[in-house]
């Protein structure tokens, strides 16, 4: 039986302030759910989050984390750093750094080694762009992703847990229906299972959209474990509601 798991990626947004009141507002989640919750906030905010967090029963994430070890990368945050901020979580890959900092598969592959290292749990990403959707590569990009990091961890693979994000559902409105985000979870589900025994108690994530409106849809697919979740996790309101529908 996997549990639920919600993610909030704050991405590059927040304040102090509205860091306090948004988390503040999260208290009303029902301390006797079932999924786990994870905030991932930006880097700079995380000693804030972090010393929130507790009395709420969520646990800390981050949005991104070093390939290097350490050493003179400046602006580079290490797996190390992180954990000694008690972060839990990791967000790997995220369509955005792909996109902007040009991150390769290979790098994706490398920060994922990291994280695991030090005992953090990795969220990898992977999804296609609507041009790979159309052009019927979307099944080839995100198994070509995966792969990557299956190569390069190795046995360590179980202990990850993949999110599928189509590039073209990521803060446009538009969704991937329940029955397509379904197959390609299930793809990916297969692509684990003939990499590890353990792949039937990992957790597959779907992120793109996801919203009060269609979350309860798409949590009721076999193979979707839950949400990494962009600009509903910046609202109060909406963010309980996804909470709420993953049990």
């Amino acid at each position: 039986m996997r549990n639920n798991l919600i993610a909030a990626n704050w991405k590059m947004n927040g304040d102090t302030a509205s860091n306090a009141a948004l988390l503040a507002g999260l208290r009303l989640a029902n301390p006797n759910r079932s999924c786990e919750v994870v905030i991932c906030p930006p880097a700079a905010y995380l000693g804030q989050v972090q010393a929130l967090l507790p009395e709420m029963g969520f646990v800390l994430g981050a949005q991104d984390v070093s390939a290097f070890e350490s050493g003179a990368y400046t602006g580079e945050v290490s797996a190390a750093m992180l954990r000694d901020f008690g972060v839990r979580y990791v967000i790997v890959g995220h369509s955005e750094r792909r996109k902007h900092h040009a991150e390769s598969d290979e790098l994706v592959a490398q920060k994922t080694k990291r994280a695991l290292a030090v005992g953090i749990t990795p969220i990898v990403c992977v999804g296609e762009t609507w041009a790979e959707r159309e052009a019927g590569l979307a099944e080839q990009t995100v198994k070509r992703q995966l792969a990557a990091v299956i190569h390069a961890n190795g046995h360590c693979i179980s202990e990850i847990v993949v999110a599928y994000e189509p590039v073209w559902a990521i803060g446009t409105g538009q969704t991937a229906t329940p029955e397509v985000a379904q197959q390609v979870h299930a793809l990916l589900r297969a692509q684990l299972r003939a990499a590890t025994e353990r792949s039937d108690r990992m957790r597959i994530l779907y992120g793109g959209s996801m919203n009060p409106g269609n979350a309860a849809q798409l949590l009721a697919q076999e193979d979707i474990d839950g949400g990494l979740v962009g600009g509903a996790s910046l609202k109060g309101a909406d963010f309980l509601s996804l909470v709420s529908a993953a049990g």
